[in-house]
């Protein structure tokens, strides 16, 4: 068990890449993204609910397993953080990259309340909840990027 929870937390081992594991995280939320758009209607937002579920549970139990706090290696919250920040968004490049770059400022840099979940909150939801805050923003900004630029 201990195997497919660190499977499931580091992104399908995405995480143990070398420099930048948040980044290579959130690269992996792309494919999946892309499978779930097929999905039928409200069959995203379901799917979001369960990998959030699944994200929470992984992240605690890894860090259990590790027995460290929020191992850097542990990056469904990334993963997670992404999907929420692609929701409707167009499948074009540009916005997709302005995604992905925004989403790693909001993540990197942890504006409120974001910096004060991630250190007032401990576990599997303290690790994914400023992911999720983070890409909550960013959506914000690419929906508004995108009415203003026509996306």
């Amino acid at each position: 068990m201990d195997k497919l929870i660190m499977a499931i937390a580091t992104g399908f081992y995405s995480g143990y890449l070398p420099k930048a594991p948040g980044t290579w995280g959130t690269l992996v939320a792309f494919p999946l993204h892309f499978l779930l758009i097929r999905l039928p209607a409200n069959g995203y937002y379901i799917a979001l609910g369960i990998i959030f579920v699944l994200a929470v549970l992984t992240a605690g139990g890894a860090e259990k397993i590790l027995d460290h706090g929020d191992p850097g290696i542990v990056v469904i919250d990334e993963i997670i953080g992404m999907l929420i920040a692609m929701i409707g968004i167009p499948l074009k490049v540009l916005p997709l990259v302005a995604a992905f770059f925004i989403f790693r400022i909001f993540d990197i840099f942890k504006p409120f309340p974001a910096g004060w979940v991630d250190t007032h909150l401990h576990g599997g939801l303290g690790i994914v909840l400023d992911d999720v805050i983070a890409g909550i923003y960013t959506l914000i900004v690419i929906k508004i990027l995108g009415h203003f630029l026509g996306w």
